[in-house]
């Protein structure tokens, strides 16, 4: 556990240390190579999130699906269980409010939610990874709480998980635990790693 915490550490004094230019950069580059993707022009329904802390920016990805009619979705911190996420509608007029993180997200309405295994895609933030797909976040679980379920799946069943990162997030090897839900690929600046 110490060595993910001081890996979490450094992780993000490199990321929230880039330039506005540099992260924008990243933005677009990530989108690029997102487009080109089979299965993201496939998935109709995908989340990603706003960013904070120095992550990817994901605002050109949004936009890019919203001229191709796709729906996006945003976490939102579920008000009942503790470290879970749910997924709601986030267009252009979407209402926002700060969460307990000062993160800002949808506000809560119970019939526009969208279950997470329903969703095609999700793009997640993470502090880093390795090239079998173990994920480092910032340590509250939530997404590892809300994707759970997939440990019991066969297949491809439920959503195609990917994470979001710069390149300079890579390690070799990560120490994982038996939480963690592995990614399906990662999408950085330069390239996807797909995960088999």
């Amino acid at each position: 556990m110490n060595a993910r915490r001081e890996l979490r550490k450094q992780m993000r004094i490199k990321r929230r240390s880039l330039t506005p230019q540099q992260q924008r950069r990243a933005s677009e580059s990530a989108m690029r190579t997102l487009q080109n993707q089979l299965w993201f022009r496939k998935a109709r329904h995908i989340a990603l999130y706003l960013p904070n802390d120095g992550e990817v920016d994901p605002t050109a990805i949004i936009t890019l699906c919203w001229k191709l009619r796709k729906t996006v979705l945003l976490p939102v911190l579920h008000p009942i269980s503790h470290n879970r996420l749910w997924f709601l509608p986030y267009t252009p007029t979407t209402r926002m409010r700060r969460n307990s993180y000062k993160i800002m997200e949808p506000t809560v309405t119970h019939r526009r939610r969208r279950p997470a295994w329903a969703l095609d895609l999700v793009m997640m933030p993470l502090v880093a990874f390795d090239p079998e797909g173990g994920r480092l976040g910032m340590g509250g679980g939530y997404y590892d709480r809300t994707f759970s379920f997939k440990f019991n799946q066969t297949g491809l069943k439920g959503p195609r998980l990917i994470g979001l990162a710069h390149d300079f997030q890579k390690v070799e090897k990560l120490p994982t635990a038996a939480w963690d839900v592995p990614l399906q690929g990662i999408l950085t600046d330069y390239e996807f790693y797909p995960v088999s």
